[in-house]
């Protein structure tokens, strides 16, 4: 199926903020999901409805969801979006990516009904019970799935030097296990009455260092590769050192994204820092998916 996202919500550049919004709600989406799934495994908690699970499980439902009403309403004729559930195309990473959202989807919802059953006690889910551990690793292969398929989606436009780069999935899937791991640890305090010193907060606190020297690393070689590209990706490098996009990245990926939760983890300070470290991880990752989408388009035409 021929989809155009020249109009929509917006006009001029093919792809506009209507799918920037949508990779970061899915990447959040996966991102979250997943961090909580491999923590509850590794803690051989699965069987626990913990106050991480509960968080990831709704913010997964919730932004997922979310992204889904942005891509639709971005589609050129929004009300036919019915089709691309219909008609596929196993060449196309657009209907591929469909086919992985059928399934992610549904589980992200059962996975949320299940944590929150003590809360919604007429859900009649006790027989998933004994399928916690398969639930959550559908959820794991598909959450991690999302991710990187947003990464899968814009890398296929040959045009744009910055956009078409190999490690642009992993890339996607290390931002959005930093970004979801922040908003999750916040959300879980916030909402299902974590502490933030619990052990859980703290190895996903413990988890984001790692991650995102990956997130950096990618973004690292992603440079690299336009430097020593042919003229017009050394052209397309022009998006990091000059014009209002080159801003853009120091200043929201860079210092925000990066350098804020760094200053804020060193420095302590309580609560206040805990959910101003989640909040710049989760404002980072949202500026890098504006930085990838408009400056790749942009420093390619």
């Amino acid at each position: 199926m021929d989809m155009n996202f020249a109009i929509g919500l917006s006009q001029g550049i093919a792809w506009p903020w209507p799918i920037a919004v949508y990779l970061f709600l899915a990447g959040i989406s996966g991102g979250a999901v997943a961090a909580a799934v491999i923590l509850n495994l590794y803690r051989k908690q699965a069987h626990e409805n913990t106050p991480v699970l509960k968080a990831a499980s709704v913010i997964g439902a919730a932004t997922i969801l979310l992204g889904m009403v942005c891509l639709v309403l971005d589609l050129t004729n929004p009300f036919n979006f019915w089709r691309i559930l219909i008609y596929y195309n196993p060449t196309s990473v657009m209907s591929l990516g469909v086919m992985a959202l059928l399934v992610y989807i549904p589980t992200v919802c059962i996975l949320t009904l299940v944590a929150l059953r003590g809360l919604l006690p007429k859900v009649g889910l006790g027989f998933l019970d004994g399928w916690r551990v398969v639930l959550q690793w559908i959820a794991l292969v598909f959450a991690l799935t999302i991710c990187a398929y947003t990464g899968f989606l814009i890398s296929a436009l040959i045009r744009f030097p910055l956009i078409n780069q190999a490690v642009l999935p992993a890339l996607f899937v290390a931002s959005g296990l930093s970004a979801g791991m922040a908003a999750t640890k916040a959300f879980a305090c916030l909402a299902f009455g974590d502490r933030h010193e619990s052990c859980d907060q703290h190895l996903l606190h413990a988890a984001e260092w790692p991650v995102m020297a990956a997130e950096a690393l990618c973004i690292f070689m992603i440079a690299v590769a336009l430097v020593n590209g042919n003229a017009a990706a050394q052209a397309a490098f022009a998006a990091f050192t000059t014009g209002a996009w080159a801003i853009e990245f120091w200043v929201g990926v860079v210092c925000v994204g990066f350098c804020g939760p760094l200053v804020l983890g060193l420095i302590g300070g309580g609560l206040m820092s805990f959910y101003l470290s989640a909040l710049c991880s989760v404002a980072g990752m949202m500026c890098l998916r504006l930085f990838i989408l408009y400056a790749g388009q942009l420093h390619g035409l």
